[in-house]
């Protein structure tokens, strides 16, 4: 499937019979951005189902939760979601849980609609982002978000992810 234009994306909120798609596409995501930064083995061993699985947990959570996908000729090509905070020490109320669109689809503005189907112009939230992943630094500063200077290492797949914390 080639890129398409921002006006062929539709954005809507995450439906329980998306899980099987969001689990392939879930999983070819982390592929794509995580391929420098865990070993190809850790990324071997993710599960398309088991990620479905967990999409059929998310898409049912409450009105607390935007959970939405991007669909190019009808097929899911990325997702977001957002919701309240989960850290303790938390910054903000809310927190933009991720955001992944396949990389044939970067660039095309399918990201920037994902982002503000969940996340709204202004709404002041936190989230965290891989500390090498320069395009997401990038792309979340583009849209109002600043380092804070709070790191932390999170388990990923058996292996470990070093993150840093953005706040708008």
């Amino acid at each position: 499937m080639e890129a398409e234009t921002q006006t062929d994306i539709v954005v809507r909120p995450v439906r329980d019979v998306d899980a099987e798609a969001l689990g392939r596409v879930h999983a070819t995501c982390w592929h794509e951005t995580y391929d420098h930064l865990i070993s190809k083995a850790a990324l071997e061993a993710v599960s398309p189902k088991r990620l479905a699985e967990l999409w059929t947990h998310w898409a049912a959570q409450g009105p607390d939760f935007k959970m939405v996908a991007a669909l190019a000729d009808g097929e899911i090509v990325g997702f977001a979601g957002s919701g309240p905070a989960r850290d303790k020490d938390a910054p903000r109320f809310r927190e933009l849980y991720f955001i992944y669109l396949l990389d044939a689809f970067h660039g095309t503005g399918t990201g920037k609609k994902l982002f503000d189907a969940v996340a709204g112009d202004e709404e002041e939230m936190y989230l965290w982002v891989a500390e090498d992943n320069p395009r997401a630094h990038t792309f979340y500063s583009r849209n109002g978000f600043a380092l804070d200077g709070a790191t932390h290492t999170e388990p990923f797949l058996g292996e470990t992810l070093t993150e840093v914390r953005f706040v708008r």
